[in-house]
């Protein structure tokens, strides 16, 4: 503060001589306008006074009754970041459910200390194991369309014969009912002969026979294989039974051949011809282009042999639909396994049951039926808290939070700082980041309490400090000297004693700093009366050592 200069004009020279002037009596008026010189007076001569008597230190004149004195002593100083927030469990669940069903089994109540994977509640589940049944057999029916096809691109005989006649070959377009190929069974050949009614029905199958071959008159061994139960009218009128005898080809017979037969002492009543016990005309069972024709006419092939192979797009277009369809199949099945599982509904985490809103014999529906209970995982709680872009680079996991409510008066409950988000907010220019803040120890306090927390930066014990608000632009201090304060210690007797002096700063926590050089434990320091005031009020102090 800069003191104002007063100048006072000089007094007029007396005369030599003195004269008696004649007494004047002044007006009333005259006689207030006196009164109010002589005060102005006055008042100019304190002004002059205190300005000419603090002229040694000017810059200080104004220091009375704006200042008052504070000691430099050790304190316990905290660096904290300060903010708040709202305690919330480390992890909560709402239970909803998936599916729409009458509740069978709810087996806990509010206030259950449940775990992980315990059964909360069964439902009805019915019409899920309708639609798994359902869809089970579409997965059959698409397999075995997918099977069928596949197994028809390959064309086989059924039965273990001579290739008769090959009907296709590599590159025709066939369709289903397409002949491929003739095969018969020629090892073993089938001759069919009448017999007399009266004999025939004295024959049963089973029984042996012998077959002459007609022209060589060779004679095979035979069994009777059947017996016509039908009267025919053979050569001459006479009734007939035709009998069908097996005999087992020696290699040379083929259809071409005749032959005659008697069973016992029974003989024929006339001739036939050989036949082969198996004739068939492989056909194909699908569309296609043959690409394979593996056989010949004369290879002898067994059943399952294959006879031709098809393919082509339009073949291969159709096997790639049905494997589509089968895999579509599949996944139907499969989510109608997996809703299923939803009609058991468990503990998704361990934790306390807080609410229980659907009981046995309920009906729940998947959309409005809102939440069947909560449970809190209570094992620690934690805090959100917004830390400024410019406190960012202080904070780091780990560091200690002293955390209080007020709903809870005069209790201090620790904290740890588990992580800092990066993913900050930015409001008008302001950017803030989310700190999570874990409680394991929180005594009383319960989830939704609004709370304030303190991130410890850093502590320091038993450091000289002083109030911040002693501390002037330039890492100065005002001291007082000897003289300045007067006998009370308090008011400021003289300002002119009062002088800047430079210190050296370490940390503090806001209200209080650390002075590292320049003052002595027991010095005093003048801070601003309002600054002393406003600390003397409320405002959070460091702790004096050993305090």
């Amino acid at each position: 503060m800069e003191a104002t200069q007063v100048m006072t004009p000089k007094a007029p020279q007396a005369p030599k001589e003195k004269r008696k002037l004649p007494a004047i009596r002044l007006p009333k008026k005259g006689k207030k306008w006196v009164r109010r010189a002589v005060i102005l007076a006055v008042i100019a001569a304190g002004v002059y006074w205190f300005v000419f008597r603090s002229s040694g230190n000017p810059g200080l004149a104004g220091l009375a009754g704006q200042y008052v004195p504070d000691t430099v002593q050790k304190r316990d100083l905290t660096s904290a970041v300060s903010g708040t927030g709202t305690v919330t469990p480390i992890e909560s669940y709402y239970l909803k459910p998936l599916v729409t069903g009458e509740v069978l089994e709810a087996p806990f109540e509010v206030g259950d200390r449940v775990e992980k994977g315990q059964l909360l509640y069964r439902l009805d589940a019915k019409d899920a194991e309708m639609s798994i049944q359902q869809a089970e057999l579409s997965v059959r029916q698409a397999q075995k369309s997918y099977d069928d096809l596949a197994s028809n691109l390959t064309v086989r005989a059924s039965a273990s014969g001579v290739v008769q006649q090959v009907l296709v070959q590599r590159g025709d377009l066939v369709s289903p009912g397409t002949p491929i190929a003739e095969v018969a069974d020629t090892s073993t050949l089938m001759v069919v002969l009448p017999f007399h009614s009266a004999d025939a029905q004295r024959l049963s199958a089973g029984q042996s026979a012998q077959v002459t071959i007609a022209g060589t008159m060779e004679t095979l061994p035979g069994t009777v294989e059947s017996v016509s139960s039908a009267d025919l009218v053979g050569n001459g009128g006479a009734l007939v039974r035709q009998v069908k005898i097996r005999v087992d080809n020696p290699g040379a017979l083929t259809a071409a051949n005749s032959a005659t037969a008697a069973v016992g002492d029974i003989a024929c009543a006339g001739s036939g011809s050989f036949e082969e016990a198996l004739r068939q005309t492989v056909v194909a069972q699908t569309s296609g282009e043959v690409t394979s024709v593996p056989v010949t006419a004369g290879s002898s092939v067994s059943a399952g042999s294959t006879l031709a192979t098809l393919g082509g797009s339009a073949a291969q277009s159709s096997l790639e639909d049905l494997s589509i369809a089968l895999e579509n199949a599949r996944l139907s099945l499969q989510r109608a396994r997996d809703a299923l599982e939803n009609y058991t509904i468990t503990a998704p985490i361990s934790g306390t049951v807080i609410e229980k809103n659907v009981k046995a014999g309920d009906n729940v529906n998947n959309i409005e039926s809102g939440s069947l209970a909560v449970i809190y995982d209570l094992s620690y709680l934690k805090l959100e808290m917004n830390i400024s872009e410019l406190d960012l680079s202080k904070i780091q996991p780990g560091q200690p939070v002293d955390i209080t409510a007020d709903a809870i008066p005069g209790e201090v409950f620790e904290g740890r700082v588990d992580r800092v988000s990066i993913n900050g907010t930015t409001t008008n220019g302001f950017t803030t980041y989310p700190a999570t803040i874990l409680l394991e120890d929180y005594g009383g306090l319960n989830p939704g309490m609004n709370v304030s927390a303190d991130i410890v930066v850093e502590r320091s014990t038993g450091v000289l400090s002083i109030p911040a608000e002693a501390v002037q632009r330039g890492d100065t201090v005002l001291v007082p000297l000897e003289g300045c304060l007067a006998e009370d210690g308090v008011t400021i007797a003289d300002p002119s004693k009062a002088e800047e002096r430079a210190v050296t700063l370490g940390g503090g926590d806001g209200t209080y700093v650390e002075i590292t050089s320049g003052l002595n434990e027991g010095d005093m320091v003048l801070v601003p009366a309002q600054a002393q005031d406003g600390m003397g009020g409320g405002v959070m102090a460091a702790a004096p050592a050993g305090g």
